[in-house]
């Protein structure tokens, strides 16, 4: 099997435990990659939908037994806590199976960068909303989710690819659109207050990855909605991966190259 050799990889805002997970893309991801860092940036168990009904099938188990494997393996496996799994955030500086528990930390890739990782639910006071949630309607949102779950069940059957309905219909919301340029704004502050070349969070489902005033904002996105994540190659580049859509030209990248065959010597009369 082809795999990924990366420095890192950034995942964030898996919501485990819920119906919404793409656990199926996200195991085949960890599955077909391999790395020196695995920063799991909150939201990866989601612990709110317990009080309303707990979703959890083998796939589910799969993805947790697969990240502790990293862990065994030798990968070093950091989980910094949000604001759907916070009371492991009582746990900071504990480790269980191999995999850390931080509040947040610094990484520093290859190239000499220093990037901030937090979950980014920390920034919802500064943009004057609990969550994005709230400009759209939490409500509105859930049946998004519905309508998205419902939407992929028939590309699949008629042979199609995952598509985000849910995503699509969020970039045409004024207010949404608007909430992610505060969000942004806000976690380039923070990266600035704290002297870093720039941070990385998840927590509001919306990859990116961009530069302003020499700093740098990177969000990996989720695995409800994009089943994305952010990964830093060997030579130090950060890039998106949008598994769901790019998979197979990024198993293409990772497969060797065919061995030139030197042609046959014809001896000579």
């Amino acid at each position: 099997m082809s795999r990924l050799q990366l420095r890192a990889i950034f995942i964030s805002d898996v919501h485990l435990g819920t119906r919404d997970a793409q656990a199926e893309h996200l195991l085949d991801f960890l599955r077909h990659t391999d790395s020196d860092y695995l920063y799991l940036l909150g939201d990866i168990v989601d612990f709110w939908k317990a009080k309303s009904g707990w979703y959890w099938p083998q796939l589910h188990t799969e993805v947790a037994q697969a990240i502790m494997e990293k862990a065994r393996r030798g990968t070093r496996v950091i989980y910094v806590p949000g604001n759907h799994d916070e009371w492991l955030r009582d746990y900071a500086g504990a480790a269980f199976n191999g995999i850390e528990v931080r509040l947040g930390l610094v990484h520093e890739t290859a190239t000499g960068q220093r990037l901030l990782l937090l979950h980014g639910d920390e920034f919802d006071s500064a943009v004057r909303c609990n969550r994005l949630l709230s400009h759209v309607g939490s409500g509105f949102y859930d049946v998004l989710l519905f309508l998205n779950r419902a939407y992929n069940r028939l590309r699949r059957r008629l042979g199609f690819p995952y598509w985000s309905l849910s995503s699509w219909v969020k970039g045409r919301v004024k207010n949404a659109v608007e909430y992610v340029q505060r969000f942004e704004q806000a976690a380039l502050h923070e990266a600035a207050r704290h002297h870093v070349d720039g941070l990385v969070c998840g927590h509001i489902h919306q990859p990116a990855l961009l530069h302003a005033g020499g700093l740098c904002y990177a969000n990996p996105g989720d695995w409800v909605e994009h089943c994305s994540a952010l990964v830093e190659n060997s030579a130090g580049e950060l890039q998106l991966i949008r598994w769901a859509e790019e998979s197979l030209h990024w198993m293409n990248e990772a497969a060797p190259a065919p061995v030139a065959q030197t042609p046959a010597t014809v001896p000579a009369d």
